[in-house]
């Protein structure tokens, strides 16, 4: 059903009066033109490589302060990089340019502090919603605050932690094309994307649009399969 509606879609949008907005045709044209050569796949292995490695960096900084925040000594810490996500990258960029060697490490630094607050954000509700009763037969149990931690927080909300995981990688590949047009010396979809914006390429600027909608939808499917597989309780 949803194949036929998308299909009658495409027809119509093919047969629409022509204007500006490129049909599917010239669209995939254009997708034809750029898988002929290598440009599409090494700038689409850029922007992955960034894209992950950001994640990996976001990773490790959220849960060393999500966890931490259990502590009372690490809450207000907490707090003030949850409000973070209040700040407007525009802004910061010439702070973050003084403070960084090249612009793949101003890349990489901006990609971070973009996705850190958001994943702190929904990490932190997860840690605030779980039950007393988890922590107080730790407690009962005589276990230690970081014994605590480890089995009420760690253990028992690697699920949860996973999928947040899955959430902000897409806030991750949202963000690539521009933190990538902030820098183009590494290439990148988003150098890509301003290059066909500049001279209005419209049938190239779409099919790369499509194909970076297209890989989220791909990454986000293989995602949830891992998190089902990892944690198969979750289907129960």
């Amino acid at each position: 059903m949803v194949a036929l509606q998308v299909l009658f879609f495409l027809v119509l949008w093919q047969l629409s009066p022509g204007g500006l907005i490129p049909g599917p045709i010239q669209i995939l044209d254009g997708l034809g033109q750029l898988l002929a050569t290598r440009l599409l796949f090494d700038n689409l292995l850029a922007s992955l490589v960034l894209t992950l490695k950001a994640l990996v960096y976001s990773i490790v900084l959220t849960l060393l302060f999500s966890y931490l925040s259990v502590l009372p000594f690490f809450q207000p810490m907490a707090q003030f990089l949850v409000k973070c996500r209040y700040l407007t990258l525009t802004g910061l960029i010439f702070i973050f340019t003084l403070l960084t060697k090249d612009g793949g490490a101003l890349k990489l630094s901006l990609l971070v502090f973009g996705i850190v607050p958001f994943f702190m954000t929904s990490f932190l509700s997860v840690i605030v919603r779980t039950p007393a009763q988890e922590f107080e037969l730790c407690q009962t149990l005589g276990y230690s605050r970081w014994q605590t931690l480890y089995e009420v927080i760690i253990v028992g909300k690697a699920d949860q932690v996973f999928e947040i995981v899955r959430q902000n990688f897409a806030i991750a590949w949202m963000m690539i094309t521009m933190v990538e047009g902030l820098n183009m010396s590494e290439g990148g979809i988003g150098t890509l994307l301003i290059k066909y914006n500049k001279y209005n390429d419209l049938p190239h600027v779409l099919a790369l649009q499509g194909v970076v909608f297209g890989l989220g939808l791909c990454f986000d499917y293989l995602l949830g399969l891992l998190r089902h597989w990892l944690f198969s309780y979750t289907n129960l």
